[in-house]
């Protein structure tokens, strides 16, 4: 979301980001090179990928906290490959102080 009903954003602190890179294993990739040939989900894989995910997440909030937020505007994930089995998980979003009308910013 890019605003929350009921809120207004009083302060925008800047970019809050977290990442995780996160390699395969060289077992758990011939077995996954096994499964793609029979088709099918990669169960580790998407456990990895669901790893790393929730590790930038909480990367990212704990970057926002430090900045003083206590709201993350527009979060979105992103991901690229950074060597061959290796792979970055970026979680980011405007880090920004919002209020309920009617308060005082502190």
């Amino acid at each position: 979301m890019f605003d929350v009903p009921g809120q207004r954003t009083v302060k925008v602190l800047g970019v809050a980001r977290g990442t995780a890179v996160r390699s395969r294993h060289i077992g758990r990739s011939i077995l996954a090179w096994f499964r793609g040939m029979v088709g099918g989900e990669i169960h580790d894989y998407t456990k990895v990928i669901a790893e790393a995910r929730e590790q930038a997440y909480d990367r990212m909030l704990a970057d926002a906290k430090e900045m003083g937020a206590n709201a993350i505007l527009g979060m979105r994930f992103a991901s690229t490959e950074v060597m061959r089995n290796a792979a970055e998980f970026l979680a980011y979003g405007t880090a920004a102080i919002l209020e309920a009308p009617g308060e005082e910013e502190t």
